[in-house]
């Protein structure tokens, strides 16, 4: 069933609100760590112990989310999470040591995960093909501003407060959501049929998922374009300010070019649905960000100054603004009834599979750019050996 013009931006406008709570949770307390760590009396790598158990339980938890969506609905999933995220929030606020800072912080993550996995539900219950990309490309478009903004958030609720504003901000964004959700969104949302399934079938679904080939190829190409960019976040501090030695303005306005770029290819991508399919967009895609990061390996082997390597990252991390909303569309064609399902597998291997290979990469680098970039490399590749065969195999294949 689709929905009208209006409808897809009221819907990209509310549900990517609701995905904006990811990169607010990971990125505004970020200028907090030094604060964090002296008044925790802990290491500032301790504090980085938080980010990672908050990604860590955002992927794992969704694979329980996606099926419970599909049982019990879209919105009782996503009200559970987002009173979980609220109030996990707000008892990070109040915590005093780190393993209580660490505890809440999965406890935040679990309430994310519920949240994250039930938006690509919700559209591949609305939408499906072409319009389904439409609409991923919508809501990535709005939810550009979160990582953008979220530091910039963070560090004004510093200048004006303690850190514990910052988890006390996340909280009440939570509840607001909540409301705001309740009575503009679901209210219109025509009804879905619910899968009245046993919830010992609940693996059985996954294995439906697991073994369609077609399906769990887009699953790879999400996983490893992702991790190549979170491979580039993790160490994007590093490549700037300590291998160029730039200052925290030009860190800043480069990492911004990254938003910029990604929302350029976004726009783009939307014009390109006019006119080809989604999936061949992909593999284009998936190809040209191999080639620029093939072309930062050369560059980085070479010594080429800052503003080079710089292009070329712009670049390949830009068009994950065309390739993840394509991609999502694809990887969820194929199941719509067990789109939860679909979607949480897709989430918990997306943050798993990028969250691993971002640390091995931390171990690898040795405080030298060029592993960095080959590690990126090698996702990148993966990724375009799987988007290869996407467009004839998504032909030959039918919907669960």
């Amino acid at each position: 069933m689709n929905t009208t013009h209006l409808s897809h931006l009221r819907l990209a406008i509310l549900l990517g609100m609701t995905v904006a709570l990811g990169p607010l949770a990971l990125d505004a307390y970020l200028p907090a760590f030094p604060e964090i760590a002296d008044e925790l009396g802990v290491g500032h790598g301790s504090v980085g112990l938080t980010l990672s158990a908050y990604v860590g339980t955002l992927g794992l938890a969704q694979l329980l989310g996606g099926p419970l969506s599909d049982r019990y609905g879209r919105q009782q999933v996503l009200f559970a999470g987002l009173v979980i995220f609220a109030g996990a929030a707000f008892m990070i606020a109040q915590a005093q040591t780190l393993p209580d800072m660490l505890g809440w912080r999965i406890v935040q993550g679990i309430g994310g995960a519920f949240c994250a996995v039930s938006v690509p539900a919700i559209v591949r219950d609305q939408t499906n093909g072409q319009d389904a990309a439409r609409l991923f490309g919508l809501i990535g478009l709005v939810m550009f501003i979160a990582p953008a903004a979220a530091p910039s958030i963070g560090s004004m609720l510093l200048y004006f407060s303690e850190w514990h504003s910052i988890f006390l901000m996340l909280s009440g964004y939570g509840a607001l959501l909540a409301l705001v959700l309740h009575f503009v969104l679901f209210r219109r949302l025509p009804p879905r049929r619910k899968v009245h399934t046993p919830v010992s079938t609940l693996v059985t679904n996954y294995g439906l998922v697991l073994r369609h080939r077609v399906t769990m190829r887009f699953v790879g190409v999400q996983a490893l374009c992702f991790s190549a960019m979170l491979v580039f976040i993790t160490h994007a501090s590093f490549i700037y300010q300590e291998w160029f030695g730039l200052s925290n303005a030009m860190f800043s306005g480069l990492f911004a070019a990254n938003i910029v770029a990604m929302a350029s290819l976004n726009l783009l991508n939307r014009r390109l649905l006019n006119k080809y399919r989604s999936v061949r967009i992909l593999r284009a895609c998936v190809f040209l960000q191999a080639i620029a990061v093939s072309v930062l390996v050369i560059f980085a082997w070479a010594g080429a100054p800052y503003w080079v390597i710089a292009a070329c990252i712009i670049a390949a991390v830009g068009f994950m603004g065309a390739i993840i909303p394509n991609n999502m569309a694809n990887a969820l064609e194929f199941f719509p009834h067990l789109g939860g399902t679909a979607a949480a597998m897709l989430g918990a291997t997306q943050f798993t599979v990028a969250g691993a290979i971002s640390a091995v990469s931390a171990t690898l680098a040795g405080g030298t750019l060029l592993p960095i970039v080959l590690v990126m490399a090698a996702c990148v590749f993966g990724a375009a050996i799987l988007a290869a065969g996407g467009p004839g195999a998504i032909e030959r294949e039918s919907r669960v």
